[in-house]
């Protein structure tokens, strides 16, 4: 496979060849390089709480079962039998004390070991060695309760891997006291895309807010509804900020608009207005003043969620042209049922299987993959150089920032790394750049004029 990815991603002038939303060779690459080594969302802890207690995940198309084990650790491997390949695990959540197979009968343990097979004695005539037929393990990590799984053992540990953005993480993660869970099961629907299109919406893409969604955000109302049409009179300044981080994550964060796009929200509004100076005194004024943000995140590559409209999700691929969506509301376990409840209703009715934004975002996340089948358009380029020149290092804050939360720094952030990951030969590689992913901003000193001239 030789694929110039110097010509796909060009970091400098910030374009993007079309043809990474449709070539089959590049989703290849990314299944081996992206996906076969970075952390990848499985699910929250709070839904394996005893054990036995199981959910079936995906590490993009390899199907995974995660379990909570008898010492409280949780443990993870592929669903796939070790005898002819059948699922082990058919359920997409429950509690057991094995799983088997039901092609011919092969019993693993919760720990993914195989522990009986019928006629075992008379048919292998004990030629058998069970221990080297355990089902493949998966690296399991927990960052405050959110468990991801690698399958590269060389790969730095979870929290490295989040890096600066687990100090923004943090902001809500522990601000709030007791930290987040997720209300599940997911909502599960397929859509036809390429994995890449929603991940970078959802990492940076507040500029296609008060167009796509005119229409929703109009019968709306409420602290976004000004962003309708963006018309040149949109009060933009000061209004948020971009972030992006070492390994492609990044997020767009709107201060002070968390419950925006909720419609009934007296509950969650006062959990917020109760909440925020706790979060300040903890945390400081930085972060402080980020806890009622609305955030668009995405940690790279695939998982991503609205902080503030609480919707949680992973785009899982399914070929290059298709993704499967998991959906789950986040909330905080510091709130009271009631007030869970009226987040997750909210939650559901705006980005849900059939949310109000979730069907306006679909069309557009579908035309931009299906209008890269044509061999001709496969050859042009995308451009993502709103906010150029207006970002850089921030002395308040670990990371790149962008000026404004209507911008494209966390688009250049995510495909940054995104053409690196490709090119790297394996982990060490990628570590090899850790002390100059930041070149490309490093030099230009937007913040320290700006904070001057306040």
């Amino acid at each position: 496979m030789s694929i110039d990815i110097d010509a796909l991603i060009d970091v400098e002038n910030s374009t993007q060849k079309k043809r990474i939303f449709w070539d089959p060779e590049i989703y290849e690459l990314e299944l081996e390089r992206i996906f076969g080594r970075s952390w990848l969302f499985l699910t929250h802890e709070c839904l394996i709480p005893k054990y036995g207690d199981f959910v079936t995940a995906s590490m993009a198309e390899d199907p995974i079962v995660v379990v909570r084990q008898k010492d409280g650790s949780v443990a993870a491997f592929i669903n796939t039998c070790s005898h002819r390949g059948n699922a082990v695990c058919h359920a997409d959540s429950g509690n057991c004390r094995a799983f088997v197979c039901n092609y011919h009968g092969w019993v693993y343990d919760t720990a993914g070991e195989l522990v009986e097979v019928p006629l075992e004695q008379r048919c292998y005539h004990g030629n058998l060695d069970k221990e080297k037929l355990t089902l493949p393990k998966i690296r399991v990590e927990s960052y405050r309760g959110f468990l991801f799984g690698n399958f590269d053992t060389q790969a730095p540990s979870l929290e490295d891997y989040l890096g600066d953005m687990g100090w923004l993480l943090d902001t809500f993660m522990i601000g709030a006291g007791e930290g987040m869970e997720l209300l599940g099961p997911p909502m599960k629907s397929r859509l036809s895309c390429n994995w890449k299109v929603p991940s970078e919406n959802f990492v940076g893409d507040a500029y296609h807010v008060g167009w796509t969604h005119a229409g929703a955000l109009r019968v709306l109302g409420g602290e976004l509804s000004a962003l309708a049409g963006l018309n040149e009179n949109l009060p933009l300044d000061d209004l948020g900020l971009q972030f992006t981080t070492r390994y492609g994550h990044g997020c767009g964060v709107i201060h002070h608009a968390a419950p925006s796009l909720h419609v009934k929200r007296q509950r969650y509004d006062h959990f917020l207005k109760e909440t925020a100076p706790r979060v300040k005194e903890k945390l400081g004024d930085v972060r402080g003043d980020l806890f009622d943000g609305h955030w668009n995140c995405t940690l790279f590559p695939n998982c991503s969620f609205l902080v503030g409209t609480q919707t949680f999700k992973v785009w899982h691929p399914r070929g290059p042209h298709e993704i499967e969506v998991w959906t789950w509301t986040l909330v905080h376990k510091s709130m009271d049922e009631e007030t869970k409840r009226e987040v997750q209703r909210e939650a559901i009715r705006t980005f849900g299987t059939a949310g109000t934004f979730e069907s306006d975002d679909g069309e557009n996340m579908m035309e931009c993959t299906y209008g890269n089948r044509g061999w001709r358009n496969r050859q042009g380029s995308m451009n993502s150089t709103m906010g150029e020149g207006y970002e850089g290092p921030h002395p308040d804050f670990p990371c790149i920032v962008g000026s404004s939360f209507v911008g494209e720094t966390s688009y250049r952030g995510f495909y940054r790394y995104y053409a690196e990951t490709l090119k790297a030969r394996d982990w060490k590689a990628i570590r090899e750049n850790d002390d100059r992913w930041d070149e490309i901003w490093r030099g230009n000193d937007f913040w320290q004029r700006q904070l001057a001239a306040d």
